[in-house]
């Protein structure tokens, strides 16, 4: 890993290469109105300053507590939000303020895969028909023919038969549902995929085979992925690289064995302490890291360092000033003024 001399920046897998996708200085904020005369009484600090990089072929996991602004930063990247400041760059361009024909030309290369697959299906349309409707919409395939063909050739990339196409979402089971939703985003063709808790609302026994699908569908299709999840364990067998999320900011971002196996900042290694171990001793002898209070309210965050008001670390420079997100010594970037390995499987 290369050094990181500002904010949160996921560097390259391969020395020299240019990112896929790039976000520099990302802000989003959602106003808050009230009144009589509905007017501004503040906002939501969704996302505070990101930067980005996702690499070509790879998948960068985005981990954090529920509220972080993990699936704000991924529609950012699709520009289906607009940012409040901050560039996206999709092979080098600006994306930031497309319309038309040329926003609908970098949609159909930017997909994503929602977290409840029943929820993003339409109940009245079939599975072939929401197959079909993005290829119709973008002219990928005009005769009634070529559309069928396509939805045939889709539901058997995601494990499913042409058998299923008549039938409607109500008919399939969770799993069976978000590969439906998977075979939609890859409909068109996509570059990259942004996956928002794909398989969070899954029983465990259905999430490794449709994570083991994504595995090689990417293999087979060379897609990048932009992972959303607040299952560490998850999160470690996809992803090539790592950023960890807290309110709205990046705290700690690198390679999947540097966060796993050398996490330095203390958010990093709270969350990494709550995940069990698989031998039953070592789980019972070590020390979890216990983060005191609740997670401060994004319409008014804490100065300085974000996590202060939870972090065992926390002194008075915390409060003063705002660690920047740089490699302190080892190895990739971590936002903590007093950031330390420490091994998250030790007792």
């Amino acid at each position: 890993m290369t050094q990181v001399p500002s904010a949160a920046q996921v560097t390259a897998p391969t020395a020299g290469s240019e990112p896929l996708v790039s976000a520099r200085g990302l802000v989003k904020e959602f106003p808050i109105r009230g009144g009589l005369l509905n007017r501004r009484v503040g906002e939501v600090h969704a996302v505070s300053g990101v930067d980005l990089d996702v690499y070509a072929g790879t998948t960068l996991g985005l981990v954090g507590e529920s509220g972080c602004g993990k699936s704000t930063t991924g529609r950012l990247l699709l520009n289906l939000l607009q940012p409040t400041a901050g560039t996206v760059r999709f092979e080098g361009r600006n994306i930031a303020g497309l319309r038309g024909p040329e926003l609908r030309a970098v949609r159909r290369r930017l997909q994503i895969v929602f977290q409840d697959p029943y929820s993003s299906l339409n109940p009245r349309l079939s599975v072939g028909a929401a197959l079909a409707e993005p290829l119709r919409v973008h002219g990928t395939a005009r005769s009634a023919t070529e559309i069928r063909q396509r939805v045939n050739e889709l539901l058997e990339l995601v494990g499913l038969s042409a058998e299923h196409a008549g039938r409607y979402p109500h008919e399939f089971s969770g799993g069976q549902r978000q590969r439906v939703g998977i075979a939609r985003a890859l409909a068109l063709e996509p570059t990259m995929v942004v996956l928002d808790e794909p398989v969070s609302a899954l029983d465990v026994s259905i999430q490794a085979g449709v994570v083991n699908l994504l595995q090689r569908l990417q293999d087979e299709l060379a897609l990048t992925y932009v992972f959303i999840a607040h299952d560490l364990s998850v999160v470690r067998y996809i992803s090539d690289e790592v950023a960890v999320m807290y309110l709205g900011k990046m705290v700690e971002v690198g390679s999947r064995d540097d966060i796993y196996l050398r996490p330095t900042h203390p958010y990093t290694q709270a969350l990494l302490s709550a995940v069990p171990l698989p031998d039953p001793r070592r789980e019972r002898a070590r020390q979890r890291i216990r983060l005191v209070g609740e997670v401060p309210s994004p319409v008014d965050p804490p100065s300085g360092c974000r996590f202060r008001t939870r972090c065992p670390k926390a002194q008075a420079l915390c409060a003063e000033e705002e660690p920047a997100l740089v490699d302190r010594g080892h190895g990739h970037p971590s936002a903590c003024h007093f950031a330390e390995v420490l091994d998250p499987l030790a007792g």
